[in-house]
């Protein structure tokens, strides 16, 4: 596991703030103003649509201009439009109420289509799926807006009027001509490829389940006591792994062990609605993190390869690898949920006089901080997803990458981070802090998460020989 040594987080930043200084800058240091014409304008204004949704820091407009002449594409047209991409279809992905395992599904096609599109192109790393037949000269831009618009609009029908609307924002700021109808081209023919490969694995599978009724199983929590989510996401067909089960973790705790009871009575100190021992920024930090893993983890990539100019190929592999690897870790942690099918602390707290543990006391009204997803405790599916994002993206981009920030778009709250291993530490308290997950559920994940980052890594979207 990464290592949990890591300079001090930096403040949290509430909506309204003014910028902190924090914004990433160019691999120079300094930030460079962008002309107003030609290439440089044509650039400017494909990130608008970005931008103007506050996704990215304004100074993310930086942009390299020298041009690419393997991609097609003057400048980095091709890294803007795979990072507008990748902002729109996460929100595209955001659902209400959340379905974290669902999401990390479709974020990860729309990755792997525009990384197998603009792979085909410039052929700096082995496909995913497929290495297609390029008529040349072709556009990677053409290619990324091509991919993932024809995967969004597969996923999400319902919002068909939107997305063509972001498409044609963005195909309007690439130079009409041969290179961007061979890149619509080659995009087209991978979301095909990618839909076509995902199309059976098991994701729409309709899985009964019957919650437990005995001390340490889990049942439906207030206030909705909505029924289980996706009992059945640990036998959809892995994108990276060779099964759901790869990296089984060992049970939890048992109700009569020390480590149930130290789990339990810190979470009930911690964690609950009206806490006196849980500080501001504790609560900040919880709520922060309340959205899940696929929102918060791809803002590094959208903010670091804007700000260092990393090319198309380089950019569509982060996403891809990250949204692929964290698309199995959902997988891998859906599938120990409903193995072990232990309680949440809500339903742990108020039915303590059962669970055999003398160092344990019920509260029968106590409520978390944040409502309690529909789901099992063990492992958490939060901080599995972190455990993978630290290992990849420390590996793609440093152990210390500069300063980049998390952002809740639903409440506003940011925090900048110095590394990866802050933010992966990071979530392990918020789960805590927000009263919604035991500790070692949340090691536990992350420790899982791990493995599978560090699995990917080896596996696929290797440099091409």
């Amino acid at each position: 596991m990464i290592n949990e040594t890591a300079r001090p987080l930096r403040r949290v930043r509430r909506p309204g703030d003014r910028a902190s200084g924090n914004e990433p800058k160019t691999t120079s240091g300094t930030r460079k103003p962008l002309k107003s014409t030609g290439t440089h304008m044509r650039t400017r204004l494909l990130f608008s649509a970005v931008l103007a949704g506050g996704l990215l820091p304004l100074a993310a407009a930086s942009v390299p201009s020298a041009a690419s002449a393997a991609s097609g594409d003057p400048g980095h047209l091709g890294t803007a439009a795979i990072v507008a991409w990748n902002v729109e279809s996460l929100k595209v992905t955001l659902g209400e109420p959340p379905n974290p395992p669902l999401e990390g599904r479709n974020i990860a096609i729309e990755s792997a289509a525009v990384y197998d599109a603009v792979t085909s192109i410039i052929p700096r790393f082995d496909p995913y799926a497929v290495r297609l037949t390029v008529t040349r000269p072709a556009s990677a831009a053409a290619a990324a807006d091509a991919a993932a618009h024809a995967v969004m609009t597969a996923l999400y029908p319902d919002q068909q009027a939107s997305l063509d609307a972001f498409e044609a924002t963005q195909l309007a700021m690439i130079p009409d001509g041969t290179a961007k109808d061979n890149g619509l081209a080659v995009g087209t023919a991978a979301a095909s490829a990618i839909l076509a490969l995902r199309a059976n694995d098991h994701s729409g599978d309709s899985v009964s389940y019957t919650p437990g009724t005995a001390p340490g199983q889990w049942q439906p929590t207030p206030p909705a006591f909505k029924s289980a989510l996706e009992p059945g996401w640990g036998n959809v067909t892995p994108f990276v792994l060779q099964s759901g089960n790869q990296f089984l973790p060992g049970p939890p705790p048992a109700l009569d062990s020390a480590t149930y009871a130290a789990d339990f009575n810190e979470i009930k100190a911690i964690g609950s609605a009206d806490s006196t021992t849980r500080t501001p920024e504790q609560t900040t930090i919880a709520e922060l993190w309340s959205v899940t893993g696929s929102q918060l983890w791809n803002q590094a990539i959208q903010q670091i390869a804007i700000s260092r100019g990393l090319s198309p190929a380089v950019t569509a592999r982060d996403f891809a690898m990250l949204d692929l690897a964290g698309a199995d870790s959902f997988i891998e942690s859906w599938g120990t949920k409903y193995i072990y099918n232990q309680w949440r602390p809500i339903t742990a707290i108020r039915e303590a006089d059962t669970d055999g543990n003398a160092a344990t006391v019920a509260d029968p009204s106590w409520t978390p901080l944040l409502t309690t997803p529909n789901f099992p405790d063990y492992i958490a599916g939060h901080t599995t997803y972190a455990g993978t994002a630290e290992v990849i993206l420390t590996s793609l981009l440093g152990a210390h990458p500069g300063t980049f920030t998390f952002t809740n778009h639903a409440n506003g709250l940011s925090w900048t981070y110095d590394n990866f291993a802050q933010a992966a530490i990071q979530v392990v308290n918020a789960r805590v802090w927000g009263g919604i997950h035991f500790r070692t559920s949340c090691t536990t994940g992350r420790q899982v998460g791990n493995q599978v980052g560090a699995y990917a890594l080896t596996h696929i979207l290797q440099p091409a020989d």
